[in-house]
């Protein structure tokens, strides 16, 4: 009798060590693979990140670094216990061919820091994704799929007299355009408003509205752009919150004014403006 709890008692710990293992190789609650690419054979997810805006640098092919936005996933992969360790490379390569299949692009592939950069593009959407192989058992996907933010806060009229007030100018992200054209998209509406309460506050203001561009395309076309988007704004001013003409100037100065590099997609963001200045 005491043989055989003897021989139970072992079998309960077997059985014990077997369910912890198993419950190791379990991915994390609430993870899961990104919808565009599958895991790699025998891996599970030990941490895991799903931000609907969040950035990230990603590596080119001269080793900059390129700051990307837009939805933002992060996946660490770990090799389950039993299974073989396929190496570090075969992971990189796996990933580069499944995406390349699908019209993804390798930039950057550097086998001394085991890190790979593939980018894919589809339709009007850029995804960026880098495999990071820490060991041939754990490696982190990173993916970011490039989009421009929502804009919830936009500036208010107050906000906007101070910095006149101040600097005699004030830079105003809240009014979109689409690529390439000067017809105000109606999301602009809350900024234009505050411009129209700005300039109705204080009756004694003029202002030019200066139209602003980043450095892609030709200069002369980007001049006219400029010029013509400013001449829009002004327009809703003047004809849909009844602003004397006289208080509203528009010019367009294309890219000769940055406030950013234009070297990345941050800078350009920026360099793409609406700008009012007290005449």
């Amino acid at each position: 009798m005491r043989h055989l709890s003897g021989v139970f008692l072992s079998l309960f710990f077997v059985l014990a060590y077997f369910g912890l293992s198993f419950a190791a190789d379990t991915d994390l609650k609430g993870s899961k693979d990104h919808p565009l690419v599958s895991r790699m054979p025998n891996f599970h997810i030990t941490e895991y990140k799903n931000t609907a805006f969040d950035s990230y640098q990603f590596l080119n092919h001269n080793k900059q670094k390129l700051r990307i936005e837009g939805h933002f996933y992060s996946i660490r992969y770990a090799l389950d216990k039993t299974a073989a360790e396929p190496g570090e490379l075969k992971i990189r390569r796996n990933y580069q061919n499944a995406l390349k299949k699908i019209g993804g692009q390798v930039i950057f592939d550097d086998n001394f820091n085991r890190v790979t950069t593939i980018l894919l593009k589809k339709g009007d959407k850029e995804i960026w994704i880098e495999v990071r192989c820490y060991s041939g058992s754990t490696f982190l996907l990173t993916i970011v799929e490039k989009e421009i933010m929502e804009q919830e806060i936009v500036a208010n009229a107050e906000a906007m007299g101070n910095d006149i007030n101040t600097t005699g100018h004030v830079s105003v992200y809240g009014i979109y355009f689409d690529t390439g054209k000067s017809e105000i998209k109606p999301e602009s509406d809350a900024a234009i408003t505050e411009i129209a309460k700005l300039l109705n506050n204080d009756h004694g203001l003029k202002i030019y509205v200066v139209g602003h561009t980043d450095n892609v395309g030709s200069f002369d076309s980007n001049m006219k752009l400029s010029k013509d988007r400013a001449d829009a704004v002004a327009k809703v001013l003047i004809n849909k919150h009844v602003i004397a003409a006289e208080r509203v100037r528009s010019y367009g100065v294309s890219s000769l004014s940055p406030v950013g590099s234009n070297k990345t997609e941050d800078g350009k963001a920026q360099n793409r403006r609406v700008e009012l200045v007290e005449q």
